[in-house]
């Protein structure tokens, strides 16, 4: 009887993987094996942006296959792929990175009437490489019982003895960070950014550590002042669930620097078409899509990021922290002076 249950069970067993079998032949069957389908290479870590491939899916029929790593391995990774590579698009967090990957020849030249109308000539590549997609602005925020907003101005002033002990800010392995001394490059020249970034060190609070978000819990709890960190953050940690967060968020406040002098940083996450794609013409029309109308008010409603399309209107969160005036740079340099901003911060002791 035991012999003949284990037989019988062994029946029904292979019955049951027979009939999944045929079943998945079927499945592959009814697939159009001629389904449009792109390949994105995405530094970009934010959940809400797997909402946008759902709508470009619904809107355009075409596939959307996503790979997620950080900046320097996927740029790693397209040049040993060469041709043989299975991107189609890469996007990042930071426009700086699509520049070195445009000056690494990683990148295909795509000529589209959208994007250039649709993309102001400082958030995009002047020979079509790469086009800005979502901006952020680096600004100081504070806790506003300790710190009176009177006393802020630039971001050069951070470096003033009566800030000595009050700052914090993310490693110099940071591409925010890295871009923001890029940009210090351009617009103070070399040696005032590097008179920036020793004299913000040596005002440090602690060590760096952590991303913008541990910035501000910093300064929510008494460890520092005033933190250099990303705005989107903040709307971020507001929505974010966690009590301590929002606590934070609510708790400091932001400020826009160097409003009348060089203007208030600015970074972009940006998109190109890789060199070898095998479907430029559904890569440009994915880029096309994210500077749509309806892709722009989700980054600016979902994620709290600056629409970089100028007729779409910011989220209300963000009006609330008011207008301000950007640096006057287009973010090429961002990627042009990098290795320089690097050296500096290495030099001066930013770990």
């Amino acid at each position: 009887m035991k012999a003949k249950s284990i037989l019988v069970m062994l029946s029904a067993t292979i019955v049951w993987f027979t009939l999944s079998a045929c079943q998945l032949g079927v499945n592959d069957a009814n697939q159009d094996p001629n389904q449009q389908s792109i390949t994105i290479f995405s530094e970009r870590h934010y959940d809400t942006d797997r909402v946008l491939y759902d709508l470009f899916e619904a809107e355009t029929g075409i596939q959307v296959n996503l790979v997620r790593d950080g900046a320097d391995p996927l740029l790693s990774r397209l040049e040993n792929e060469g041709e043989d590579t299975i991107a189609d698009v890469l996007l990042v967090a930071d426009a700086g990175s699509l520049e070195r990957a445009k000056n690494r020849d990683l990148l295909l030249a795509i000529e589209s009437p959208f994007l250039n109308e649709h993309v102001p000539q400082n958030y995009r590549d002047i020979d079509g490489y790469w086009y800005g997609v979502s901006a952020r602005a680096r600004v100081l925020v504070y806790h506003p019982e300790r710190v009176d907003v009177n006393a802020l101005s630039t971001y050069e002033a951070l470096i003033e003895p009566a800030w000595e002990g009050r700052v914090v800010t993310r490693s110099s392995t940071n591409i925010y960070n890295q871009s923001l001394m890029a940009s210090f490059i351009e617009v103070m020249g070399d040696q005032g950014a590097r008179d920036f970034a020793s004299g913000l060190v040596a005002n440090f609070a602690k060590s760096p550590s952590g991303n913008d978000r541990a910035q501000a819990l910093s300064v929510l709890s008494g460890e520092a002042d005033v933190a250099i960190m990303n705005t989107y953050y903040i709307g971020v940690m507001l929505n974010s669930g966690d009590a301590t967060q929002i606590e934070a968020a609510a708790s400091l406040k932001l400020f826009f620097p160097n409003q009348g002098t060089t203007g208030t940083h600015v970074n972009a996450s940006a998109a190109g078409v890789v060199k070898h794609s095998s479907n430029p013409e559904l890569a440009t029309q994915f880029i096309e899509f994210l500077l749509s109308e309806t892709a722009q008010r989700h980054f600016t409603t979902n994620n709290f990021e600056y629409p970089v399309n100028p007729n779409v209107e910011w989220d209300s969160l963000l009006l609330s922290w008011g207008t301000f005036v950007p640096q006057d740079i287009n973010l090429a340099v961002l990627g042009e002076n990098n290795n320089r901003a690097k050296e500096i911060m290495d030099q001066v002791g930013w770990r």
